[in-house]
């Protein structure tokens, strides 16, 4: 009697165990770019770049080269590699207290020349790993470590990224999704799929914004979390596609 295969591991990611925190929707992301990969046929041919923050272990989890890069400098990496190889997929795999502070010029720049590589951008409004400090992304009234009464207008408003990006002309495709539920998580998953193949098809730089959650970092529950970024993240950070000139893009020139 045959067996009916419902479901297995995606090969786009090792056989180790995730080691993100009770209710991290880190590891959601991590399965949906696995899975494009595999889907894509891209693993073998695929280098991921991430920095520091609780992306530093993603190398443990994705099942294709992997590269480390100094704090916010992934975006930079990334671009010396694709030139290097411009027949791989290049990607980076960053949180926002990396790519939204530190790493900003790279992101930005890196997008005004239209570099042809995928960004993964996790924001989940704090700085999860280092101990729960206030990011770019964290929310006005948001309490942090750092804000421990609450994120003040004098501190400055929390940065949009995908609406800042969007006014380069470099950028080809932006999107912002969740993973707080299984209807935005198939979204998310199609997002990943053009970004990707924005890169295969050689038109320039694609992001992908997910609003995530970090329940240690809250002082929530995972349920708690996954509900405070439907009614509170989304809200300031509005879902959905700030820009698509993929029918405009001609192949990338820098080949």
């Amino acid at each position: 009697m045959s067996t009916k295969v419902v479901y297995e591991p995606t090969k786009g990611l090792t056989d180790s165990p995730l080691s993100y925190c009770p209710g991290c929707t880190h590891g959601i992301i991590h399965k949906l770019v696995g899975e494009v990969l595999e889907e894509q046929n891209l693993i073998g041919e695929s280098i991921g770049v991430a920095s520091v923050g609780c992306s530093v272990m993603s190398y443990e989890f994705f099942n294709c080269d992997m590269q480390q890069a100094p704090h916010g400098r992934a975006p930079a990496v990334a671009t010396g590699i694709k030139r290097v190889k411009p027949n791989h997929t290049v990607f980076t795999y960053q949180g926002d207290g990396d790519l939204a502070s530190i790493g900003m010029a790279e992101v930005i720049h890196a997008a005004h020349r239209s570099e042809n590589i995928t960004i993964i951008f996790v924001n989940n409004a704090i700085y999860g790993m280092t101990g729960g400090q206030m990011a770019p992304t964290t929310l006005i009234g948001q309490k942090t470590t750092t804000s421990p009464r609450g994120r003040s207008l004098d501190q400055g408003m929390p940065l949009r990224i995908v609406e800042m990006l969007a006014t380069i002309p470099g950028a080809t495709y932006l999107e912002r999704v969740s993973v707080h539920d299984p209807k935005h998580i198939i979204k998310a998953k199609k997002a990943i799929h053009k970004a990707f193949e924005v890169q295969t098809n050689k038109q320039g730089f694609s992001l992908i914004e997910f609003i995530s959650t970090c329940p240690i970092g809250w002082g929530m529950t995972p349920n708690d979390s996954l509900e405070w970024a439907k009614n509170t993240m989304i809200p300031y950070y509005p879902l959905g596609v700030y820009k698509d000139t993929r029918e405009e893009r001609e192949p990338w020139i820098k080949e």
